[in-house]
């Protein structure tokens, strides 16, 4: 299992950013996939995860982030609009124990 991520950025606030996350060693079509996240001197967090039938997201980003997936490119997707310095983290895609090597977003003026 491989998961590369990448999109990160730095952004002002209230810009928008798009992460990817492709997969490799499995079928992303039949299974959930999360991202998350770790800002500087704080706990690793869910943000948002995708199921074949569902989405999941964390309270802080709700209705700023949308989770997608292309299944036939293996890869999903983070959709980050009106950004603030708190969503300043490296971001992670996760599947089953299995870590991307994570991409920066930093949100400042």
């Amino acid at each position: 299992v491989q998961l590369q991520a990448s999109g990160g950025g730095l952004v002002q606030p209230g810009g928008s950013l798009s992460l990817s996350c492709k997969a490799s060693g499995f079928t992303l079509e039949y299974d959930a996939i999360g991202w998350f996240r770790q800002a500087p001197g704080k706990e690793r967090e869910g943000v948002s995860c995708i199921s074949s039938s569902d989405t999941y997201y964390a309270e802080s980003v709700k209705g700023r982030f949308t989770i997608s997936r292309d299944n036939a490119k293996n890869t999903v997707y983070l959709q980050m609009n009106s950004l603030n310095p708190e969503d300043t983290a490296i971001y992670f895609c996760y599947y089953r124990g299995y870590w991307g090597q994570g991409t920066q977003v930093t949100v400042s003026s």
